[in-house]
Formats: structure tokens, sequence, C-alpha cells
């Protein structure tokens, strides 16, 4: 383990006199990191957050505590419960694995001297949620996490990354991480949305586009007129779905969008230092003579509200369209298209609008944030939960679920027949009491529909808060254009 030694620079360098001409914004914040590059071997890069939950610290801390090796920068570490956090309203954890996890994460912040926003305090919420809103990921930051979905922190300017628990241990331990450096590729959407169209669904058609490996190796720059027009809870949707296309890290460069959302946040700069982090953040975008290893575009017209049909995330259709037929698809691929046909209990050549839906999921990292509760009340103040759906409604930190309540956004879900939970990862994954029964469909805006994704046995249709909201009030897959 490279530990950074006080003869060596370790502190978040400057990005200026660092860059030069023809980069990308990857290359800027990769450079502006970089300790050393080791002969034919990764690059030691400086990390300047890192973020922990209780699933995949344990073995890290236990590492440290082995070789008598204390937390390099506690400081820079921040962690939170949020994958066996129960949404009900005890939030009580039954399962004893679930309950180690977190009890465990607290003893190890305790003794490493660690800020650790425990459960049920107003501080936390899924990880990827709060360290935006609280202003703990800024613009031109490395960040890193034991969890894949870390590329949401990159909607902010930042080249955040999930990595494994080893290399934890080594972020506690040095500050430091050993990488090599991934190809860099700019996906840009030219155009206007269409009414009912969100980031979700500008994520899955990419993803169907460019199938669940088509990103492997790369990072992602998302650029373009669709995307400079999308709110900051719209842009750290699309970054957060970047790991399911295979991409290292998705990235959209900082602008006026980016600095009023992250002015007056409890970590952002203050006064002085705010007006000189943003003349700094503002060199923060790809030259214009930039070459990036792969580059494709897409236009904001062709995207309509999204779901999937199958158990990867770029299996997916329009809202209206239908299952592809077994005779488009390659041969080498028909098995296992007709595999996670037989699991989802569809056919080729299918329409899914109108299918009868049993569980409905609002949250995840993904979609947890206000603006879609925000949507979701649009569609369904006025109407009501349809006999027999389940619906789990669950922000995704404390802060989200006082905006709900401030703005009066719990009273329409309440009259429509919906209840609002505590903050936790809920349904998104089978690792809390908020699971979907085997057999059961779900209609969900988390980020995987993976076989038993959300509990064993359970069918998952991803989609937009529009198309689940649209589909709660109805009790079918519906198309929300039509509400």
């Amino acid at each position: 383990m490279n530990n950074c030694d006080s003869t060596t620079k370790v502190t978040a360098p400057s990005l200026q006199g660092r860059v030069r001409g023809g980069s990308t914004l990857f290359d800027k914040i990769w450079d502006s990191h970089v300790v050393q590059n080791v002969q034919d071997g990764p690059t030691q890069l400086y990390i300047d957050r890192l973020y922990a939950h209780e699933v995949t610290t344990p073995q890290a801390f236990d590492t440290l505590r082995d070789k008598g090796i204390p937390v390099f920068r506690p400081g820079q570490v921040f962690a939170m419960p949020d994958h066996n956090t129960p949404s009900d309203q005890q939030q009580e954890i039954h399962d004893p694995v679930g309950r180690k996890q977190v009890e465990t994460l607290a003893r190890n912040c305790r003794e490493f001297g660690i800020r650790h926003f425990a459960m049920g305090t107003k501080d936390n919420g899924i990880i990827h949620v709060v360290g935006p809103e609280k202003g703990l990921s800024l613009p031109g930051m490395t960040i890193v996490c034991g969890d894949s979905h870390t590329s949401t922190h990159g909607a902010v300017g930042a080249l955040a990354m999930g990595i494994g628990t080893s290399e934890v241990a080594q972020v506690l331990a040095s500050q430091c991480i050993l990488q090599s450096k991934p190809k860099s590729m700019r996906i840009n959407i030219e155009g206007q949305l269409q009414p009912g169209v969100t980031a979700k669904d500008v994520a899955l058609y990419i993803m169907a586009q460019m199938t669940t490996s088509g990103a492997t190796g790369y990072v992602v720059e998302y650029a373009g007129s669709t995307i400079r027009s999308l709110s900051m809870e719209g842009r750290l949707t699309l970054s957060n779905l970047s790991i399911e296309m295979g991409s290292r890290a998705g990235i959209i460069a900082p602008d006026e969008v980016t600095f009023a959302y992250l002015k007056g946040r409890e970590y952002a700069p203050k006064g002085e230092e705010w007006d000189r982090a943003v003349e700094e953040w503002r060199q923060l975008r790809s030259d214009e003579d930039a070459v990036f290893d792969k580059e494709v575009t897409y236009r904001a017209e062709d995207i309509q509200p999204r779901i999937t049909y199958g158990t990867n995330p770029g299996a997916g259709i329009a809202v209206d369209g239908c299952i592809p037929q077994l005779e488009s698809i390659p041969e080498g691929e028909r098995a296992g298209f007709l595999s996670q046909l037989d699991y989802m209990q569809f056919q080729p050549g299918q329409r899914l609008e109108g299918t009868p839906v049993d569980y409905c999921f609002l949250g995840a990292c993904t979609n947890g944030r206000i603006e879609d509760f925000r949507a979701f009340a649009s569609i369904v103040k006025g109407r009501h939960k349809a006999p027999g759906v389940v619906a789990w409604l669950v922000p995704g930190s404390w802060l989200v679920r006082q905006q709900i309540i401030d703005e009066g956004i719990d009273k329409i879900l309440e009259q429509a027949g919906f209840e609002l939970r505590l903050p936790s990862c809920s349904a998104c994954l089978a690792m809390n009491p908020d699971k979907v029964p085997a057999g059961k469909l779900s209609i969900s805006t988390s980020n995987r529909n993976f076989v038993g994704r959300q509990g064993p046995g359970s069918r998952t249709i991803l989609a937009s808060p529009l198309t689940v909201a649209a589909s709660a009030v109805t009790g079918v897959v519906t198309d929300p254009r039509k509400l």
C-alpha cells in the first residue's frame, strides 16, 4: 500500500497551471490529482473525498486495524448507513446481518475519528444523495466510494468512481489510490426534450443504444444542449446510471446551474472562498480542440418515456412500444434474450403498456430527490392509488423528506392514498425489509432490474418518476403523457 508521506504533495492540487490545451474535462481533473506515475504500472491518484457506507467498509477498516495503520486524513472521509436502513416508521433493523453492519460502521467511525451521519439523524440518507446536497461533492474533486453508483457525483463536475474494498483500505491509509487511466468518451444529446420525458428516460435510451457494456473502460462526459438544460437533479440521475453502461464514471461540466445548486450548501465554500472557487470551476470544461477516444451524438426528439422489459437496464423500449421480435435479435444473443423474457414472464413482440403492476417504488440514489417527488405528485394530485397496488415512496435523505413536507407534497400524496416513508435505499435492492415478493411485478425508479434485485424472484420494470406515478394510479403500466 503506497502511503503519501510528508515529503509528497498530497493536498488537493490547484487546477491552475496544471492544464494544457486540447484536454478533456476528465484529463484536467485526472492530471491535477496525479501524485506519481508508476513505471509500467498504474497511476497514484490523490483522492479528495472518500464516502463510506456499512456494506463495503468493514474489511477495509479491519485491514488498517490489523496493520496498525491510522486513517491518514479522517477529515476527508464521510460515512453513513443506507443499504440496510428500514424505511418504516420504527426504523428498527431486525435482520442480524444488517444490524451488525450498521453497528460496525458506527464503531469503526468512532475508533478512527471519521464523521458519521447516523441512521435517523437529519444528516443521514443515501450517501449519493447526501453528498451533493450537503456540498460535500464539489467540481474538480476526485471522489470514491465502495459502491458502483458513486458515478452520481460526477454531475457536479467531479471525477467520481466506485471502488473495491481493498481500494477503500488504500484510500483510508493514504488518501491515494492506484488506478490505470481510463479512456474518454463524450455523449452529446442535442435538442429539446418532449413533455413527459425526463433525465431517467434519457439514461434508459442511451443504455438501449449503447448496451450495458458499450462504455466499458471509459469515463463518459455528457454534453450538448439537452444536458445543459437539465436541472441538477436530472444531471445526478443521468450520472448515476453511467455505471450501467459499463463506464468507469460519468461527468458533466459545471455551469451556472451547478453553481446555483451548490451555493450556500453546508460544506460548500463561503464568502470570498466561494468566489475564488467558482472562478476556478469555470475552467472545468473540455477544450474546444479536445479529442475523445470515442464520441457519439443523439437527438432529444428521438427520446420518449422509457421502460425496461428484461433483466438488465439496457433491455428497454418506449413505454408505448413493443418488446422486440425474436427475429430482430442477433442469433448469438437470442438465448439470453429469451431467458430474460422467461424470467420476466413476457413474450417477444408483447406491448407492455396496460400490463398490471403489483408494486410501485419511487426512490433510490437514482430518483430519490425533491424534483422526483414533485414530478410524482404532479401526476397523482387529484387522483388516487389504484386498488391492490403496493407503493413505497422513499426520500433519498432527511433533507429531501423535510422539503417534501415544507412544500406540502406530503399532503398531496396522503390525499392520493400514498404513504411517505423514511429515508433509505429501500426497494432498490433486497438488503432491507422493502422486498418485492417472488413473481410480483414492480415498476421502479431505481437503477437495476437484475434477477432478484428487488427481492428473490421479483420482477422489475425500470421507469421514470412520471411513469411510475401514472402506473400507480392506474394499476397498469401507463404512458404518463396520457395523464
